[in-house]
């Protein structure tokens, strides 16, 4: 960029490039001025020629001012027309500047207000979100100290059934109190089965043996008895077996527990004329009774054989109802004849209150007959009423006054 009269150009506008053509020009009329001054120092006889050359040069300098001059009024010319352009340039920015200032304006506004709404809006739902997640929260807080409660009921529980647990190993760990529980347990399950008149505990046979419990029933079969067994120890050790050996070992000792128990149920509560010709025997526990049917099945052909039994508690209960059907039936029968006297005295019952209704009936039949009767006489006493209460008295003849009564007291 060069400025020129306060005016700043481009190096290729075609002003400067006049400037500078006429710089040039005037630089090498210089030079040519200095070959000339020295070329004359060297030759006088060219001094003439000399002088026309620079009187030539000096008419090529007044034309060169002159077009000097004239670029000096050209370039003033531009100059005063790049600066009425630039002012009409300057008023039409700022013209687009303030129309672009006021749009801008109106759209901060417009923004500003959509904002403002934009943040009400996001407040409000801040506010909701909140307040849900807060009442959220609350329920969240109060469900979880109702689990937490639950969970310390359970804990409690659970400790509780810890307790339980050991004191139940505590009790299947001695044979007496095993065998207490066996008995409690078929307590519980007759009890639930049987009417309390149709069983004993601990009845004494005629050979001296007191049996858990002797279900009376009629003959045949007679009276049965149920006794409680229960080969924990076998079972436990059967369950523990990890190896080969120690499964056989536990197997035998399963065997010679339960035919153990077989032969002493049969020898002791199986008697003839006195008690039915078999008994049970009770396993208070489903898994003993699941791992003697599934893995000693002749065990159970020996039970039979010998009118033993075997019953577990859901067996067992199978077994009361079947027999509590015996004895309803049995009951029943021995009840028959008390039963037809009832009914005789029934039908008796049954016809004297016929008789009684027959004549309760005959009863209303008159009353119906007397109700007729005072209905017509009452019809008929209305209708004299009636009469009555519609004659005319008329006047009496003369002959008829001698028979009328007078109304008026006679004279003293």
């Amino acid at each position: 960029m060069i400025e020129i009269a306060g005016q700043s150009y481009s190096w290729d506008s075609p002003l400067v490039i006049l400037i500078l053509a006429g710089g040039g020009v005037l630089l090498l009329i210089v030079i040519l001025l200095v070959m000339a001054v020295r070329a004359a120092g060297r030759s006088a006889r060219m001094a003439a020629p000399l002088a026309q050359q620079m009187h030539i040069l000096g008419g090529h300098v007044q034309q060169l001012g002159a077009g000097q001059q004239q670029l000096r009024g050209g370039l003033q010319t531009v100059s005063d027309t790049q600066a009425h352009a630039q002012a009409q340039m300057i008023q039409t920015v700022e013209a687009r500047l303030n129309h672009v200032q006021l749009q801008m304006q109106e759209r901060l506004a417009d923004n500003a207000a959509k904002s403002a709404r934009a943040m009400a809006e996001m407040q409000q739902r801040m506010s909701e979100t909140l307040h849900g997640s807060s009442k959220r929260t609350t329920t969240s807080l109060t469900q979880l100290q109702e689990r937490l409660a639950s969970i310390d009921k359970a804990q409690d529980n659970i400790t509780k059934l810890s307790g339980d647990v050991l004191s139940l190993q505590d009790i299947l760990s001695n044979k007496q109190t095993r065998g207490n529980f066996g008995e409690i347990q078929l307590r519980d399950i007759v009890s639930k089965a049987l009417p309390s008149d149709s069983y004993s505990w601990q009845a004494t046979l005629s050979n001296g043996k007191r049996p858990d419990c002797l279900i009376h029933l009629p003959n045949p079969p007679g009276p049965i008895v149920i006794d409680s067994k229960f080969p924990l120890e076998a079972y436990e050790a059967l369950r523990r077996a990890s190896t080969e050996a120690e499964t056989r070992q536990a197997a035998a000792q399963m065997r010679v527990a339960i035919r153990t128990h077989i032969k002493a149920i049969s020898e002791k509560y199986v008697l003839d004329g006195e008690t039915a010709d078999g008994a049970l025997m009770f396993l208070p526990s489903e898994a003993v009774y699941a791992e003697l049917h599934a893995n000693f099945p002749e065990l159970v052909r020996e039970g039979f054989a010998a009118r033993v039994w075997i019953v577990s508690p859901t067996t067992c209960m199978a077994t009361l109802n079947t027999m509590r059907a015996i004895l309803k039936d049995a009951r029943m029968r021995e009840q028959a004849g008390a039963i037809r006297k009832t009914l005789k005295l029934l039908h008796r019952d049954v016809e004297i209150v016929v008789e009684r209704v027959g004549k309760l009936h005959t009863h209303f039949g008159q009353a119906r007959a007397d109700l007729e009767g005072l209905g017509t006489a009452a019809e008929r006493a209305g209708k004299r009423a009636a009469r009555l209460d519609n004659f005319d008295f008329e006047e009496l003849s003369p002959e008829e006054t001698a028979n009328v009564v007078p109304l008026t007291p006679p004279d003293p």
